[in-house]
């Protein structure tokens, strides 16, 4: 039986192939963060030639590709990227994912925007139907963090403060707990609206247009 690790190494290689007939002199490659993107990023070392550059949704993920020789560059630099590959908390059968347990999803959803494909990578225990059982993050402005969570009880959820946590933009998360997420669009809209709330972890408006799960008898792609 494969570990959780085999399975995170399979969708990673499984991200290769699929990256591989999309590279180019000029292509410049999303990046995302978290364990499964880490092991994209070692195995994305081995194209570096193929490609002109990559960039990242974490200062974490910034420093691996510049530590594997892979040029880095700022999103204000570039215009357009063929694809961007990261990892989910959580998907459902729509593709629409919770993600943000590492805390740097609202620089993943802006890096995910400039993409013309995003392809998420994970193993078969993210598929759920419903999203929510995984806490939902949600990144505030520290001066408004008790006001959003009094806006987010009012919804239902339980926030909780990450405590001894600051994002690469220097704000706090709130972990939602308690949400059954049967609108993720509606609910991702709702949040966002709310003052002081800078992004939710919810990717519903911009949902994956390809996940490769890995599981025990290879890739399912969705």
């Amino acid at each position: 039986m494969l570990s959780q690790q085999d399975l995170k190494q399979q969708a990673a290689e499984a991200a290769l192939a699929y990256l591989e007939p999309l590279l180019s002199a000029e292509a410049v490659i999303g990046v995302g963060t978290g364990s499964t993107a880490d092991l994209f990023i070692d195995g994305l070392a081995r194209y570096r030639s193929l490609f002109r550059a990559a960039v990242a949704s974490s200062e974490r993920s910034a420093r691996r590709l510049s530590a594997l020789g892979i040029l880095v560059l700022d999103l204000n630099d570039v215009q357009t990227m063929p694809v961007y590959v990261d990892g989910a908390d959580e998907i459902n059968a729509q593709r629409q994912m919770l993600k943000g347990g590492g805390g740097a999803l609202t620089r993943e959803k802006i890096v995910a925007s400039v993409a013309k494909k995003f392809v998420c990578i994970a193993d078969e225990s993210k598929l759920v139907q419903i999203l929510g059982n995984f806490a939902l993050p949600v990144e505030v402005l520290p001066l408004a963090r008790e006001a959003v969570a009094r806006e987010i009880r009012a919804l239902g959820g339980k926030p909780v403060l990450r405590v001894g946590f600051t994002t690469d933009n220097g704000n706090q998360i709130l972990d939602v707990h308690g949400l059954s997420i049967t609108e993720p669009l509606a609910l991702e809209r709702s949040l966002n609206q709310v003052p002081g709330v800078v992004t939710n972890g919810l990717f519903a408006c911009r949902p994956a247009d390809v996940a490769l799960l890995a599981t025990q008898k290879g890739i399912r792609t969705l």
